[in-house]
């Protein structure tokens, strides 16, 4: 576990920032993910930390960390981005090739639905 020790670092001599291990940040810091469950946003403030979780195969996963006392709420949807959105995931679900809402996000690796990606199927059933 001499993977642990690096991700050791509360003073910021090794890493530039303090770092501490996966699920070890002192209170009062939170990453993007957890003050978003909170309901706020970092708001313009920089990045005052990370979190890191070693992987043995590529590097470690970083989750930087952010000041709770600094952040913000999170902007209310307005309107029109509701409307933006909406259009975004119609987009999405749209068959290139059939044009029909096929009810789920088309598979970018298939890039049509699957009874246009695999109509020799659809004539078995």
């Amino acid at each position: 576990m001499a993977a642990w020790g690096k991700c050791i670092d509360p003073t910021g001599a090794r890493h530039g920032i303090p770092t501490f291990p996966w699920r070890c940040a002192p209170d009062g810091l939170a990453t993007r993910r957890q003050l978003r469950a909170r309901g706020l946003r970092p708001g313009g403030q920089p990045v005052v930390g990370q979190v890191l979780r070693p992987r043995y195969r590529r590097g470690p996963l970083v989750a930087y960390l952010y000041r709770l006392d600094k952040a913000k709420p999170v902007r209310p949807m307005t309107p029109a981005k509701r409307r933006a959105l909406e259009c975004a995931m119609r987009a999405r679900r749209t068959c290139p090739q059939c044009r029909t809402d096929a009810g789920y996000v088309i598979s970018i690796s298939l890039g049509v639905c699957v009874p246009c990606a695999y109509p020799e199927d659809q004539c078995a059933a």
